[in-house]
């Protein structure tokens, strides 16, 4: 398998027009996480690893790292205070934006997915009124899940420009 098979697309449902609030909620950032994983599908991890708009630094793979990162810190570490998970970036990892030597496309989106899965089983065993558990956070489930679709929403945006510019693929 190459690189690039490693990534395929997703089958992305679209939510319902009409559910309960967390459902709605839930299903509104899958559809988004999906859609994050078919705009990098594809694509090798040379190209995923491109900066291909000037002066940005921004790369498809680093976004993908970058969304993972923040699913964790979100759900998985101040909300959940799950024990024994890893901060996602490091000392000087300006936002989670750079792949660590080794990383490849196909590893991000990997990690990406699996990230998804826990954030999905935390939100799972709470209420969207449930405080969050981590130290110094004063803030409930729901604006998490509100944040991560916004968060998650506005880099769709970046990786429509960015595949664009690397290959011309649009859509998705």
């Amino acid at each position: 398998m190459t690189d690039v098979d490693a990534v395929v697309p997703l089958t992305r449902v679209e939510p319902p027009l009409r559910a309960a609030e967390k459902d709605a909620l839930v299903l509104r950032l899958d559809f988004l996480r999906e859609t994050v994983v078919n705009k990098v599908a594809g694509l090798s991890t040379a190209q995923a690893t491109t900066a291909p708009v000037p002066p940005s630094t921004l790369t498809p793979a680093g976004i993908v790292r970058h969304l993972m990162c923040v699913e964790r810190w979100w759900f998985a570490l101040d909300f959940a205070a799950l024990p024994d998970v890893p901060e996602p970036w490091g000392e000087h990892d300006a936002g989670g934006f750079d792949l660590e030597p080794g990383e490849t496309l196909a590893s991000v989106v990997r990690t990406y997915l699996a990230e998804c899965a826990r954030s999905n089983e935390v939100i799972a065993a709470y209420s969207l009124d449930d405080v969050a558990r981590g130290e110094g956070m004063d803030f409930d489930l729901r604006y998490a899940v509100v944040h991560m679709i916004e968060e998650t929403g506005r880099h769709c945006g970046h990786l429509d420009l960015l595949r664009e510019a690397i290959d011309g693929a649009v859509g998705e």
